[in-house]
């Protein structure tokens, strides 16, 4: 009998049914057409709960929390470009259907096409500092050059960045979300999900419309982000992040996984820095990625991915200039400076804010930084 996706939507609702065991029940000959017509007894046998019993039970009444989520789901497919993706689907993106925990639902607002090109993840620091910014909107802007589409989490800093960068060269990429597919967030972020539309990306969730942004949904996300790609690139990322989640993921799942080195004393390196010892690749130009990556491209790549270009600096005065090469590229705190250089506080802040305007450097709060 063909596959109702209302039935998958209803089997993936129920409590205490993730995706692990979602994929037992299907392996095990219960289709979700089968499990919401059962009797309560093959409920029981099947180790489903009391609230899931009772939940599939109202169901069949035509009630219910399962039928008010597929009343959701209805009205959601009813706006433009909106798709409904089931396990079983033709037009599940291949690479995910190969990892442990496949969502058994995808819900997809876009270009359904680009999930099933070349995809690398970018992910990093929430709290990203200028630098890592620079760098999420550098490499995102080379790997989408060489015809690569970046997939990111769409929040602050790195991810956002991620795609800004794709937006900005009219070129799409893909954002997964940790909410519902009608939910944009973070607020600040509205924006550049519509621009992600429009320029042919695509936002991906694999919670039913309606789901608000709750903690425990993000971790589940960020293996769908890593099982879509072919590899993941963290740009920033603190000693325990969500980023190094995804990347570990990542790596169970036998994706490639790339990292930015930093500052030793930089905490958002520190994450980077641990990776690189667990096995990530060391990563300081686009190229390093693309010795791995680029033979799946085929006739996919655009153009040869140009180089990171430097940045250029502004011109500086002698005194900046001294006070630049003695900061490095350390993160140095003001008594540290002081030290260093022999210059006053007052006089310190007077260059200190010079050179930050013209973004040669970036204050932590805590000490300075070279970009």
């Amino acid at each position: 009998m063909q596959s109702d996706p209302m039935d998958w939507v209803a089997v993936a609702a129920l409590p205490r049914v993730g995706a692990t065991a979602f994929l037992r029940l299907l392996e095990n000959g219960w289709s979700p057409h089968r499990i919401v017509r059962a009797s309560e007894d093959e409920w029981q046998w099947l180790g489903l709960n009391l609230l899931a019993r009772q939940n599939l039970q109202a169901l069949k009444q035509g009630r219910g929390p399962l039928k008010e989520i597929q009343l959701n789901v209805r009205d959601w497919l009813k706006q433009p470009d909106t798709h409904l993706l089931t396990l079983d689907s033709d037009h599940y993106p291949a690479l995910l259907k190969t990892i442990a925990d496949p969502p058994p639902l995808l819900y997809v607002r876009g270009a359904l096409d680009q999930l099933h090109l070349p995809q690398i993840a970018m992910v990093g620091s929430r709290s990203a500092s200028r630098a890592g910014v620079q760098h999420a909107s550098e490499f995102s802007a080379a790997l989408t050059r060489a015809g690569f589409i970046v997939t990111s989490g769409m929040a602050h800093g790195i991810d956002g960045a991620a795609h800004q960068a794709a937006v900005n060269l009219n070129c799409p990429t893909i954002a997964v979300f940790g909410t519902g597919p009608d939910v944009l967030y973070p607020a600040r972020h509205r924006i550049l999900a519509s621009q992600i539309l429009e320029t042919g990306g695509a936002w991906v969730s694999e919670l039913p419309p309606g789901t608000s942004p709750l903690g425990h949904n993000f971790p589940r996300r960020n293996r769908i982000i890593s099982g879509l790609s072919a590899g993941v690139l963290v740009v920033e990322a603190a000693p325990r992040s969500g980023s190094l989640i995804t990347a570990r993921q990542a790596l169970e799942q036998g994706r490639e996984v790339f990292a930015l080195p930093g500052a030793l004393n930089n905490p958002l390196s520190q994450g980077c820095h641990k990776l690189i010892r667990e096995g990530g690749q060391l990563v300081s130009s686009v190229d390093h990625i693309l010795e791995q990556l680029a033979p799946m491209l085929g006739a996919y790549a655009v153009e040869d991915a140009p180089a990171v270009e430097p940045t250029v600096l502004p011109e500086l005065s002698t005194q900046e200039n001294n006070l630049l090469q003695a900061l490095g590229f350390e993160h140095v705190s003001m008594d540290q400076l002081v030290a260093l250089t022999g210059i006053s506080v007052a006089d310190l802040n007077v260059l200190l804010i010079s050179l930050e305007l013209k973004g040669v450097l970036e204050n932590s709060g805590d000490g300075y930084c070279r970009i």
